[in-house]
């Protein structure tokens, strides 16, 4: 009898390890609140996820330390592909930013799909009188002023540290916020009245003429912005920053789960609602194959770790 039941327990364990998968929800936080370019583009993406690997894709906003939180839970999650994370380009600065971030991006984590990137923007709340990043430049040599970001270790944060402190030797206090959506309302009631971010928090606000934007870290202008120059105008060369947001499996998850879920949002990205959503918001799609999105965050990890060192920054 006792070998029967352990015939029956061996057929029902390997039965469940035989399922394919997913055979369950699938659990994919957010590193940061909502409102900001990670939470949108989740929020965009799960449901065509869904509905192609036929399994609910959960999001779930897992907020602190400019992302490390989540980030740390991941590392330390089942690599089984049931816990994914959404984090933006913080995820590549945030180890050389610093001393110890929770997680090593090269053992830790793998990277799954760099969804889309949008440009960082310098803008100034509408009051503020300042109609250029040249008047801006002015103010700051003669006043005290402060920028806002979404928070320490995103990549707007660095574009503007470069910006103001490497390029313009100014001293503009950083505001650090946890996400875009609280930055934007930081911003709007001036406090401070200057800030740095990723298009797609600000925007609305932008085109409600609340914001005033003054340049983008893109290598063109935006479509959206026609009238707003690049920082490479206006004369600050080798400042194409952007902001990306991508989806990350704990480390050892098998091979064929991170491919089903590449695939995945590969095939979401095709759908033309959700193409004009991601254009209305400044975003531009990004995502690639496995080799290539491995490649391209070894890449902004080294990219980001030189801008640190440059600028000095560290976290607050």
């Amino acid at each position: 009898m006792k070998i029967f039941l352990k015939f029956i327990l061996l057929f029902m364990t390997g039965a469940a390890l035989a399922q394919p998968y997913p055979s369950k929800a699938v659990r994919m936080m957010v590193a940061f609140p909502p409102g900001g370019p990670v939470d949108i583009i989740a929020r965009l993406v799960a449901p065509k996820m869904s509905e192609i690997l036929g399994q609910p894709v959960v999001v779930e906003n897992k907020v602190g330390a400019s992302g490390n939180l989540a980030t740390s839970e991941l590392a330390k999650a089942a690599p089984d592909g049931y816990t994914l994370l959404a984090h933006s380009s913080a995820y590549a600065v945030n180890p050389s930013l610093f001393s110890n971030a929770g997680y090593d991006p090269e053992r830790d984590i793998l990277p799954v799909v760099v969804v889309a990137s949008q440009a960082n923007i310098i803008l100034v709340n509408a009051e503020f009188p300042a109609r250029t990043l040249d008047e801006l430049r002015k103010q700051a040599q003669s006043q005290k002023l402060a920028f806002a970001s979404p928070g320490t270790g995103t990549t707007p944060h660095l574009t503007a540290e470069n910006l103001f402190h490497v390029r313009w030797k100014a001293d503009i206090t950083h505001v650090p916020f946890k996400g875009a959506g609280p930055a934007v309302a930081g911003l709007l009631g001036g406090q401070p009245p200057i800030g740095c971010m990723a298009g797609s928090g600000p925007m609305s606000n932008i085109k409600a003429g609340k914001l005033r934007a003054l340049a983008v870290s893109s290598a063109k202008r935006l479509p959206q912005l026609p009238e707003v120059p690049t920082l490479n105008e206006l004369g600050y060369p080798n400042m194409e920053d952007y902001t990306w947001v991508g989806i990350f499996l704990p480390a050892g998850t098998p091979r064929d789960i991170a491919e089903r879920l590449n695939a995945a949002v590969l095939k979401a990205m095709q759908a033309p609602d959700l193409k004009q959503r991601l254009d209305t918001l400044a975003f531009e799609p990004t995502a690639q194959p496995l080799a290539e999105t491995a490649a391209y965050v070894r890449s902004e990890i080294a990219k980001w770790r030189e801008v640190v060192k440059e600028t000095g920054a560290k976290a607050d």
